[in-house]
């Protein structure tokens, strides 16, 4: 799988850009603010349906303009085909030139792994950006999981505004149920989904990790849940009082986490900034390769100014890993890579250049 041709109309800072790639490696250098992120955000957003820094989509149109529009021409299953998106109050897709109805017939389509700076924060932050990590992947693999997370959130709020009715209003607690079962039905489904993928992950990321130390750290994922599929509704049943207290629902696989080990010690708490960072690499080199099992194609490799931390011996190591995916790489300072074939553009105000290795165009 690979992106042939980028278009880009009022997206961010571009007014209007044409892009072509080379199928393996091309470098995307310039200063800051140039507009280099801003090709791998419209990848994303017609790969994922929604951008990866901000929620706000109106900040994706060009200032000024009303509406933006994206389109990929893409080879997938040795198959041309293209995506087009559209992004004004509202947003549309099209694959191959018809609309799309439901974000699960867009997702999967182009399949991508991202890695940015702030990937640490997968570590050290809040559970919901390791749910989020899983989601993502899942997703692309399984278009029915977005629909079960779908209906599973609704469920949830509807829960939890009965439970404040309960508490404030004093409505009846046997209504409870109605929801009780939907989230038992749908809470169970997603975690046989998360598990299977958490099993697969470990699966790929023990050996990479060895490779990337030099057999000297085990990696491991565990998946860590508060409902027991053989007693998920005993479980709400023992929460109730808690949670009409509360006003939200505490257990469920709302509330899911993650852990990464090496050498059987948690790496978010007594890892090194190195280990940290290198247990991340190892971990979306395992969700590449996960995805590739899966459908058979490599996936694409969004690198947002990821190169920026690694000397040279370690990028050209990491380069050899995703030697078979087109990657796409955003760096301020152009890099050059000795052992591969690879395109290299320049970013300035929103203009792109190819150039040659010595800076020509």
């Amino acid at each position: 799988m690979y992106i042939e041709k980028i278009k880009l109309e009022n997206f961010r800072n571009y007014k209007y850009e044409n892009i072509e790639l080379n199928k393996l490696i091309n470098i995307i250098f310039g200063d800051n603010a140039q507009g280099k992120t801003n090709i791998l955000e419209a990848i994303y957003f017609t790969s994922l349906g929604k951008s990866f820094r901000t929620n706000k989509e109106k900040e994706i149109v060009k200032e000024n303009e009303s509406q933006a529009k994206i389109e990929i021409n893409f080879i997938k299953n040795n198959r041309k085909e293209k995506i087009n998106a559209e992004i004004s109050d509202k947003k549309n897709f099209y694959i191959n030139d018809i609309p799309v109805k439901k974000l699960s017939e867009l997702v999967g389509k182009i399949n991508i792994v991202l890695f940015s700076p702030e990937d640490i924060e997968i570590l050290r932050n809040e559970p919901i950006k390791r749910r989020k990590f899983l989601n993502i992947m899942i997703s692309q693999l399984r278009p029915k999981y977005i629909f079960l997370l779908s209906e599973y959130n609704k469920v949830l709020e509807q829960r939890n505004n009965y439970l404040k009715k309960i508490k404030y209003e004093n409505k009846s607690q046997e209504y409870l149920t109605i929801w009780d079962e939907q989230l038992e039905k749908i809470g169970i489904k997603i975690y046989e989904y998360r598990k299977e993928f958490i099993e697969k992950i470990n699966n790929k990321i023990k050996k990479i990790h060895l490779n990337t130390t030099e057999n000297k750290e085990n990696i491991e994922i565990k998946y860590k849940t508060n409902i027991d599929k053989k007693n998920y509704m005993e479980n709400l049943l023992k929460n109730k009082s808690v949670d009409i207290q509360k006003g939200y629902t505490s257990i469920g696989i709302h509330r899911d986490d993650f852990e990464i080990y090496i050498n059987k010690k948690n790496v978010a708490i007594f890892g090194s900034q190195g280990q940290q960072r290198t247990s991340i690499i190892s971990l979306k080199l395992a969700e590449a390769e996960v995805i590739y099992d899966e459908i058979e194609e490599y996936p694409i490799v969004l690198l947002d100014d990821f190169m920026s931390e690694l000397d040279k011996k370690r990028i050209n190591g990491f380069i050899q890993n995703i030697k078979n995916n087109q990657v796409l790489i955003t760096t301020t300072d152009k890099i050059n890579l000795d052992t591969v074939v690879y395109n290299l553009y320049k970013v300035e105000k929103a203009k792109v250049e190819r150039i040659d290795k010595n800076g020509k165009i």
